[in-house]
């Protein structure tokens, strides 16, 4: 099969060949459609996230269709058509699955990570792990709900019962959201890097009732904000722009070094937080909720051998919603 390869952090993946994968006995074997590029493939190739198993496939936003079942997989008809998060396997049995924190788990395994994932033709799961695919959404537009919806989801639901909510960031996993907190009947203050009036502009077309730099306070002081960005600098500009009480959610996997600041912007019953992973509960959750808004995704669409090209224009900040790779081509 064709896939994209990550032999070693720093360098371009290389386009190559790789025997089709056989699916154990809870796993199913999957013909990938689509599979979306995501901030944490970036971290992985930079060397950010730095224990991943090489050579690597990449992608934990996977949609595709079932080829072939393991003896004990029973979950899905072949056929049906699936998709592929960033958590991809847990123990169930040391204590934080054993407490419904399985997000948490000891000896968890990650797609695009530990597993190989969907930036190739053919990819297998753990078949616990997969979600039916909601009606009405095409391949490409469903594979951003994988990760910057369910990251996204798990996030927003720790802002709790927030009115006025900060978006720092405003890509892949914010303009999903910010069509939740729409829904919701919630204010959204879009924050974008400094002279990113295309994006700001992106956020108030969806509704957001004020963009502007991240350097920047927002009008009003916020009840929430969800730091999207990789950019430990945020952490004490939206400590500043939430009120007494407020609640900081650090929404990325990864982020660069945060720096000190005074203990009086912290004061006051603020609360600053993480989030890790996601929970199959968060995914049947947002999926079943996506088609009731309804969310729309948009996406920039990449054919496979352009892998390389997708992830310098994440980086770069060139993508308005979610890159999208086209496998099944």
């Amino acid at each position: 099969m064709r896939a994209m390869i990550l032999d070693r952090a720093g360098q371009p993946l290389r386009q190559g060949k790789l025997p089709v994968p056989q699916p154990q006995p809870e796993q199913v074997l999957l013909k990938v459609h689509v599979c979306g590029v995501c901030r944490t493939d970036l971290h992985i190739c930079d060397g950010e996230l730095d224990q991943p198993k090489l050579p690597l496939v990449l992608g934990h936003q996977i949609v595709g269709t079932v080829l072939k079942t393991g003896d004990h997989a029973h979950k899905f008809s072949l056929g049906t058509r699936v998709g592929v998060p960033w958590l991809g396997h847990t123990c169930n049995c040391c204590r934080y699955c054993v407490a419904g924190q399985e997000n948490l788990c000891d000896r968890a395994l990650f797609t695009g990570y530990d597993l190989n994932g969907g930036y190739g033709e053919y990819a297998v799961a753990d078949e616990s792990f997969c979600f039916p695919i909601p009606e009405g959404y095409p391949d490409l537009q469903a594979a951003p709900l994988l990760c910057a919806g369910l990251i996204g989801y798990r996030s927003y639901r720790m802002s709790e019962d927030a009115e006025k909510i900060g978006f720092y960031g405003f890509g892949a996993a914010a303009h999903i959201l910010i069509q939740v907190a729409n829904y919701q009947n919630k204010q959204v203050y879009a924050f974008t890097r400094s002279g990113d009036t295309q994006g700001q502009q992106f956020a108030l077309n969806l509704g957001a009732v004020w963009a502007g730099s991240s350097e920047n306070l927002p009008p009003e002081e916020l009840d929430a904000a969800i730091i999207f960005a990789p950019v430990g600098k945020l952490v004490p500009a939206a400590l500043k722009a939430v009120a007494k009480g407020g609640i900081v959610v650090c929404a990325g996997i990864h982020m660069s070094d945060i720096p000190s600041f005074p203990y009086q912007i912290l004061w006051e019953e603020r609360v600053l937080r993480s989030v890790a992973n996601l929970t199959r509960q968060d995914g049947e959750e947002f999926l079943a909720l996506a088609p009731q808004i309804p969310i729309e995704t948009e996406v920039t669409a990449f054919p496979l051998s352009e892998a390389n090209q997708a992830l310098n224009a994440l980086r770069t900040g060139k993508i308005n919603g979610a890159a999208v790779l086209v496998v099944d081509r």
